[in-house]
């Protein structure tokens, strides 16, 4: 099972991560990760998170893919928000079902590093002063967390 959505409304992490397992008695581990908007010390009143329609599902699901070639797992779900969205909402989930935890937590790991540098998605602060604070830039750091897959 490979899932892959984007949306503009919330989604339920436990959910999402149950569906990797319902009716199976195969999979040994479950690692997700639910990313949460921050509020940066309390500067942030939201984030607005835009994407480019079709190739942002694209590249998701192109991740998706090279996980599962990767690592022996059963499932994988990629979600990921967009539209304003507060402090202390949930903006993004990755989950991974394998046989072994090591397998999950690798996949898992990928898939968030990958979608971070790689996906078409772009982030626009909101200040509580009621003014943008511009657009979000990439961090070095990322590209070096997915550049150890390389």
């Amino acid at each position: 099972m490979l899932k892959v959505r984007i949306q503009r409304e919330d989604f339920d992490p436990q959910a999402e991560a149950q569906a990797l397992t319902d009716g199976r008695t195969d999979v040994g581990a479950v690692v997700t990760f639910t990313g949460l908007c921050r509020d940066e010390g309390g500067m942030l009143a939201a984030l607005e998170l835009e994407h480019y329609p079709g190739m942002a599902e694209k590249e998701l699901e192109r991740i998706a893919e090279e996980a599962s070639l990767r690592w022996p797992v059963q499932g994988i779900v990629m979600l990921h928000r967009y539209g304003k969205i507060a402090p202390g909402e949930r903006i993004v989930m990755v989950a991974a079902s394998a046989h072994h935890r090591s397998e999950a937590f690798c996949a898992a790991e990928f898939l968030m590093d990958f979608l971070k540098t790689s996906a078409p998605f772009w982030k626009r602060q909101h200040l509580g002063d009621g003014t943008s604070g511009g657009w979000v830039e990439a961090k070095g750091s990322d590209d070096e967390a997915a550049e150890r897959w390389k």
